[in-house]
């Protein structure tokens, strides 16, 4: 009888022995669902923007730099990226889990970045849980190492002049210059992030590196270059306001192409809805994470493994964040008024745009620099005709749309911009242009794959 106690307990301790031996799995889909953790968060958070590319690129690149410490494939972005430098160097004998470093690391650097931490904090914790028991001195001593680049990174990012930026002044709004911007309706916030172009960037030399040609000068002769431009937005939503009454007295449910591109890229945080006195936001996407799931979408159709899916969110969360240092830059410097109050003074005080105007100047589009630099990016890694089902607006009540190209969506994202009534053409094209010249610029400039 002891004998048979004892052999039991000896073939339950070698059992608990293997389970606890057993490495934790982490794939790419583990990724992709923090990420999306963190993107809910930040929809709930309402960041701006801008705001909101700084939370997504330094989490990622966290994750990236454990990740090419046990990569042949992947170069390290020390030494590449303005002031990183000096990563803990990975002991190959440690016993850490690369991909489960890379995993910590990335929820633990936007817990720092993110208002709601709490929320990062109960969906860690189940993980951190789950992991424990499945191994526990393996992510333990995989914890630790992510926690030491954590550090590193939390002190790298703390000197990209974010905190400088939150006490400097607000911009400052003249109502006796017509050509300047102003609040729009309904809400009238004041200019969001003015001196984001004092953000460090990482890749480019300056914020002003890649200058788009100049907008047309402010006029209001009807034959003017910037007249012309504001009437050309005043008549596309026209049309479209025509084309949606027709289609609400046929009681047709095909809403007009122009008009569904509008709103389904959108992608505006500071939406609001009036009910009778009350105000209230309306929970959207960014573009920015809009671009960052179409990343997303790209893995998973592409099936990449857990270290090409790091890449990609990394690259791309660069590009994200480099177009808006440029673009704001830009926005601020030339201080152009939207259409919707050029419009409502000098052509019709009753129209208004489809979309809401967002709170910041109009020169050059942030959709248009956006798009374009995250198109050639991921051109450069999934291939020119690389199809896709884009469903990043279907949390919103809005349906998927198919696209040919990442081009192809980057070309209508920028439309959308002229027919949402909230850009003039200038804006779009010559921010295509810019975003490309930022896309390329990156691409040519990073040496990430071996």
């Amino acid at each position: 009888m002891k004998f048979s106690i004892l052999s039991l307990i000896s073939v339950c301790f070698l059992a608990t022995s293997c389970h606890n031996e057993k490495a934790i799995t982490i794939t790419s889909n583990d990724y992709c669902a923090a990420v999306d953790t963190v993107t809910g968060i930040m929809v709930h958070d309402i960041f701006s923007p801008p705001v909101a590319s700084r939370i997504y690129v330094y989490p990622n690149v966290a994750a990236y730099e454990i990740m090419v410490q046990n990569s042949k494939e992947y170069h390290s972005l020390q030494g590449q990226l303005k002031g990183l430098d000096s990563i803990p160097v990975l002991d190959p004998k440690s016993g850490v889990n690369v991909p489960l470093a890379a995993l910590i690391a990335q929820m633990e650097v936007s817990k720092k970045l993110v208002f709601s931490e709490e929320a990062i904090e109960k969906y860690r914790d189940s993980l951190y849980a789950k992991w424990s028991d499945e191994n526990e001195k393996e992510f333990e001593v995989s914890k630790e190492y992510a926690l030491k680049v954590v550090d590193r990174i939390a002190k790298w990012m703390g000197k990209d002049n974010y905190k400088e930026t939150r006490t400097m002044p607000k911009y400052s709004v003249h109502a006796d210059q017509p050509a300047r911007w102003q609040p729009t309706p309904p809400a009238y916030m004041d200019a969001v992030e003015p001196h984001w172009g004092k953000i460090r960037t990482l890749v480019m030399d300056s914020s002003a590196q890649f200058k788009p040609k100049a907008p047309f000068p402010f006029s209001t002769n009807k034959n003017s270059d910037f007249y012309r431009e504001a009437k050309e937005t005043y008549d596309v939503g026209n049309k479209i306001s025509k084309d949606l009454l027709a289609m609400e007295k046929t009681k047709s449910t095909t809403i007009p192409e122009e008009s569904a591109i509008a709103t389904f890229w959108d992608c505006n945080p500071y939406a609001t809805v009036t009910q009778g006195h009350m105000m209230f936001a309306k929970k959207k996407n960014t573009p920015d994470a809009h671009w960052i799931n179409i990343a997303k979408i790209a893995c998973k159709t592409a099936k990449t493994d857990f270290n090409k899916t790091v890449f990609v969110y990394t690259k791309t969360s660069i590009g994200v964040f480099e177009s808006f240092i440029s673009c704001w830059d830009q926005k601020f410097k030339t201080n152009v008024v939207r259409p919707e109050t050029y419009i409502n003074q000098y052509i019709d005080e009753n129209w208004k745009p489809q979309l809401q105007t967002p709170p910041f100047p109009e020169y050059t589009s942030g959709h248009s620099v956006l798009s374009a630099c995250s198109a050639e990016i991921l051109t450069a890694i999934f291939g020119d005709k690389f199809a896709y089902v884009d469903d990043s607006e279907i949390p919103f009540g809005l349906p998927k749309r198919k696209f040919t190209s990442f081009k192809q969506a980057a070309e209508e994202a920028s439309m959308s911009r002229l027919y949402g009534g909230i850009h003039y053409r200038a804006a779009i094209v010559n921010g295509v242009e810019q975003g490309k010249m930022i896309g390329q610029y990156i691409n040519s400039k990073l040496k990430m794959t071996k």
